[in-house]
């Protein structure tokens, strides 16, 4: 496996690559081997971009780990467009689970490659910000962030 640190807005990310897919993309230094490769400097640029405003979609190729349902949730978040939002029951129907709200929660909890995967897209029903275990400061950052340059 190999990893880069990556300084960003929102506090150090580690970046970490595994046969030749991104595997996470955490907030925090997590200890690993750091290795520059072409694929983790893409990634690096591809995070710049999106940090820059001139980037509203990743082209990695990605490699989450987790259940079948973890994976779903994932697949649905990467749908929501970029600048908007969806709730906690918006992601439980999309993966065939009308009630799953916590299971959902969890899922996005668990989210090995935030940013990538928008997990700071996903919102209470009644518009409120809570149920992101990154912190509300960065999840209200992230999407101030691109209501900033969503119109641009």
């Amino acid at each position: 496996m190999a990893a880069v640190y990556y300084k960003s807005p929102v506090g150090t990310l580690t970046i970490t690559e595994e046969d030749g897919f991104i595997t996470g993309i955490r907030i925090g230094k997590l200890e690993a081997d750091e290795e520059e490769t072409l694929l983790l400097s893409q990634a690096v640029q591809e995070l710049d971009e999106y940090f820059e405003g001139r980037r509203r979609e990743f082209d990695l190729p990605l490699k989450p780990c987790g259940t079948a349902f973890q994976k779903r949730v994932w697949e649905a978040l990467r749908r929501i467009p970029y600048g908007k939002t969806a709730s906690y029951r918006d992601i439980a129907e999309a993966v065939e689970n009308p009630r799953g709200f916590r299971a959902v929660g969890n899922a996005n909890g668990k989210n090995p490659i935030v940013i990538v995967v928008p997990c700071h897209r996903v919102i209470a029903s009644d518009g409120s910000l809570g149920g992101y275990t990154g912190g509300l400061d960065i999840k209200r950052f992230l999407l101030e962030h691109e209501n900033k340059w969503k119109n641009s």
